[in-house]
């Protein structure tokens, strides 16, 4: 029996070509993009994941409370680590310090003539030997224990490989680190999974870093909180994050005494840590927001609903052509249950076959998937998970797409379906296709509006005046050794002789960076500091006209190896309540512990960070040991040439050093990332879900050309134009549309709205943007609906009227 309902099944998919070809392509697009949007989704939540007791492993944070606001830090104080020790003796904890941009050098030997240098811009950190006592790591030579001791450091494989052209030969070789720091290679682990935010390459000794305090930022002081420095800790099973957070606020009220400062310390659960926004950047350079994944995931299902509409529009017309089929089985003795396993049968067969080329196709697709997503261009297809995705979805739109159908054909009456009198009406198939068709259209509009907002809102961000001169800006990352410093101003010299060159900065970091050093800070000689924190920028007296800085009041500061005066952004002076550029001048800040200095100038706001966030309070101010980073304005004609030249003198100044120049312009464009693919993700997606509409509303137009052709022939004998035909055929889908669209408006509105509220500078929704997708919609449907009604109008009638 079960033989015989998949042979007759076939045989009307066989019969049945162009409907069966249309509701095969829907789903196997729809079922290809949802598998794809799966694997990106799966590798997201997989990150860490692979740690044995990554449930129980807590991310120790810093949260401040000031009058004016909150601020999050995912490190903590140094002095903390410790504590924490003594005060959670049930708990594992272990520190680690990041150094990002850090040079490795390859003393000459081993092989090679010269020193081999390499500028790793993330994955050398500072580590206690503990943290492998929380985190699960393979180890090829050597052991943990072997952090315990100073200068020794523990590379991974591919560093190994890297530095040495074999990772057996490392183990007693020796490293640089910043050509400050001679280590011994004493152990090697297998390289992290990409699938971690602990992509750690050259791990040191902690102890190591206390030694170079003064080159690395190490401060034993409880009010110095850094982002680098990370603590993690690894609880037993039975204690739960409530009871955590409260001993770390006991922890917090006992060792933080800042009395206009409200430090807190919070445990932020291992597993949430790849999507918590709040702390910035991980060790690693990667954060999925979770909002993100969720928009992801709708737009999947939403697809996923699109081409079960189209099943289950296409079967429930073609059922009235099967009716008197279905009456000769009924009086031949089949049961309704009987003809409900027939038609699952004819659906599971093309469900299933499109399942199989769906497959396919996101195997093809997937080399591109690094382009709408940060994932890795290895990234598996068929894993257990997305196996077990691909069955369930099948099984699902076999079930959503097959039971509506199968009810009504198996519901029609022997008598009437013998007759032939079944029709789309009685069946109420009519309401039921108008019904999907305002869904299918209503699901397109959205992925539509969402696309024009997304790309228009990027279009802004990538455009907007960002408040400096960010074209044709070379950044050279430095170093601020004592070798390095005195060949700060000569080299200057040197590079302000190039009559391409138009200006030259050494700088702490570009005005618009991920760099957020911030400080408590003191105004005007007041006793207590300032309810909110500053955020400080140092560079020397060119800062100002390498990036095209605007003063809107004053001037800049005078040259000095140390901060004596400052420079201040409108932002700064608007929060402390001076609305008058002018009146601040003069006005003394300290900042933390430091001297009282005078504010010499203001400058024009600009943007401190992405377009995501508000402009930050700025303090701007000279300090050379800081200032390790290498800004040259230079013109944009003979561009490469002029690098090269740049390149050639760098390496000439400083041969102790890699060259890791780039464009300021390029590295803005990084903070966008994930939006940008956001935008591009809609477009794809936006796309994908027009397709599988216009494939429906082609499929049933072409039914409803079948269905009205001896009324066409009629019309056109009583004169009835080509224009008036096409017109009865599309009139219909145009109300449609429109119903659609009053659907699509507030949902699309509603939810561009919430994605516009993460970026501080946005695009207003503007009527444009609706009127556009409306129009786009109507305009596909007439392309969709015109061929095929054109060409039933151009039928000879008399050949119209012969048929049955």
């Amino acid at each position: 029996m079960l033989k015989n309902y998949f042979k007759i099944a076939w045989r009307n998919i066989i019969r049945h070509k162009g409907y069966s070809i249309i509701n095969i392509a829907g789903l196997t697009v729809g079922i290809a993009a949802c598998l794809l949007i799966f694997v990106i989704i799966q590798y997201e939540l997989s990150f860490d994941t692979f740690h044995p007791n990554y449930k129980n492993i807590y991310h120790i944070v810093t949260q401040e409370k000031h009058e004016a606001e909150v601020t999050y830090n995912p490190g903590i104080a140094v002095p903390a680590t410790q504590a924490l020790r003594l005060d959670f003796p049930q708990a594992k904890v272990a520190s680690v310090n990041s150094s990002y941009g850090s040079q490795i050098t390859v003393p000459e030997g081993a092989g090679h003539n010269g020193d081999k240098k390499f500028t790793e811009n993330l994955g050398v950190l500072f580590i206690e030997p503990q943290f492998f006592d929380i985190f699960s790591s393979k180890w090829l030579a050597g052991n943990a224990s072997v952090l315990a001791d100073p200068d020794m450091v523990v590379i991974d494989k591919s560093s190994a490989i890297k530095y040495f052209g074999d990772w057996k030969n490392a183990i007693g070789k020796s490293l640089k680190m910043d050509n400050l720091i001679s280590l011994k290679v004493a152990g090697i682990i297998e390289d992290v999974q990409v699938n971690s935010d602990f992509p750690f390459k050259v791990m040191v000794s902690f102890v190591t870093w206390k030694q170079h305090a003064k080159n690395y930022d190490y401060s034993e002081e409880w009010g110095s909180t850094s982002s680098n420095h990370q603590v993690y800790m690894l609880f037993p099973q039975s204690i739960t994050q409530a009871n955590i957070d409260a001993q770390l606020k006991i922890f917090s009220t006992k060792h933080f005494k800042n009395k206009t400062t409200e430090t807190r310390l919070l445990s932020q659960p291992l597993s949430a840590m790849h999507f918590d926004t709040r702390f910035g950047n991980t060790l690693g350079d990667h954060v999925m927001s979770m909002a993100t994944l969720r928009t992801l995931s709708f737009i999947a299902l939403l697809i996923i609903i699109m081409a079960s509409i189209n099943f289950i529009n296409l079967s429930t017309a073609q059922s009235v052509g099967r009716s008197k089929e279905v009456g000769i089985r009924k009086v031949l003795g089949s049961t309704r249950k009987q003809l409900i396993f027939q038609v699952i049968g004819e659906t599971t067969i093309i469900v299933a076959g499109s399942a199989l080329l769906a497959a396919a196709v996101a195997k093809l697709a997937l080399p591109q998937l690094k382009n709408i997503a940060s994932v890795p261009g290895s990234i598996g297809l068929f894993t257990t998970g997305s196996i077990l995705f691909l069955i369930i979805s099948t099984v699902t739109i076999i079930l959503l797409s097959g039971i509506y159908p199968a009810m009504v054909v198996s519901g029609f009456k022997p008598v009437l379906a013998l007759k032939n009198k079944i029709t789309a009406a009685s069946i109420g198939g009519i309401p039921l296709r108008r019904a999907l068709v305002i869904a299918q259209f209503a699901i397109s509009q959205l992925l539509i509006i969402g696309t024009i907002v997304a790309v228009n809102q990027m279009d802004y961000v990538n455009k907007a005046d960002l408040g400096f001169n960010k074209n044709a800006v070379l950044i050279i990352p430095g170093y601020t050794d004592s070798l390095s410093l005195r060949k700060i101003d000569p080299f200057k010299e040197q590079l302000l002789q190039n009559p391409a060159v138009k200006a030259v900065s050494f700088t702490s970091d570009a005005p618009s960076s991920e760099n957020n050093w911030g400080t408590n800070f003191y105004f005007n000689h007041s006793k207590t500091d300032i309810g909110f924190h500053t955020y400080l920028k140092y560079g020397d007296v060119d800062y100002f006209k390498t990036f095209g800085l605007r003063f809107v009041a004053g001037k800049g500061y005078d040259a000095s190896d140390t901060s004596r005066q400052v420079v201040v952004n409108e932002t700064f002076i608007h929060k402390l309540g001076i609305q008058n550029a002018e009146n601040a001048l003069g006005k003394t800040v300290r900042l933390g512990g430091g001297i009282w200095m005078p504010i010499i100038g203001v400058v024009k706001d600009f943007k401190t960070n992405s377009l995501r966030e508000n402009v930050r309070p700025i303090v701007i101010g000279p300090r050379k040991q800081s200032e390790g980073v290498l800004a040259i304005k230079i013109q944009t004609n003979h561009l490469t040439k002029t690098v090269a030249e740049l390149q050639k003198l760098w390496e000439n100044t400083y041969p102790e050093y890699a060259y890791n120049g780039y464009f300021l312009d390029d590295n803005i464009a990084k903070f966008y990332q994930q939006e940008n693919q956001m935008a591009l993700v809609y477009k794809v997606f936006a796309g994908i879900a027009i397709f599988i509409s216009c494939l429906g509303l082609y499929g049933l137009v072409s039914f409803m050309a079948v269905q009205r052709t001896k009324e066409v022939g009629i019309r056109k004998v009583l004169g009835a134009s080509v224009s008036s035909i096409i017109y009865l055929f599309s009139k219909e889908f145009m109300v449609l549309i429109g119903i659609s669209f009053v659907i699509a408006m507030p949902a699309a509105w509603y939810l561009m709205t919430g994605w516009l509220q993460n970026f501080a500078y946005r695009i207003s929704l503007s009527v444009w943007v609706f009127i556009l997708a409306i129009v786009s919609s109507i305009l596909i449907a007439w392309i969709t609906v015109g061929y095929k009604a054109l060409k039933a109008a151009l039928v000879n009638p008399v050949k119209s009227l012969r048929s049955e």
